[in-house]
């Protein structure tokens, strides 16, 4: 039998993560964003990380083109 939740527990629970969030410092949220961001990485394989760094090397690239050519036309 499937077990019914209670509608404002449910409200409460959802709300928890925002207002915790909310009540942290911004270097405590830099340190849960970091070690968060560790334990995404640990799960990947050396070639997502290869592709994953390609892919941010073309975006460096592009910007800096992009940045070049709106300095050309303003001058």
């Amino acid at each position: 039998m499937m077990e019914k939740h209670n509608p404002h527990a449910v409200a409460l629970g959802r709300l928890g993560g925002k207002a915790r969030a909310a009540k942290l410092s911004e270097s405590e949220r830099k340190a849960i964003a970091s070690k968060a961001g560790k334990a995404r990485s640990s799960k990947l394989t050396k070639a997502e990380r290869v592709r994953i760094a390609k892919l941010a090397v073309h975006a460096r690239e592009e910007k800096r083109a992009q940045t070049k050519q709106s300095k050309r036309g303003k001058a």
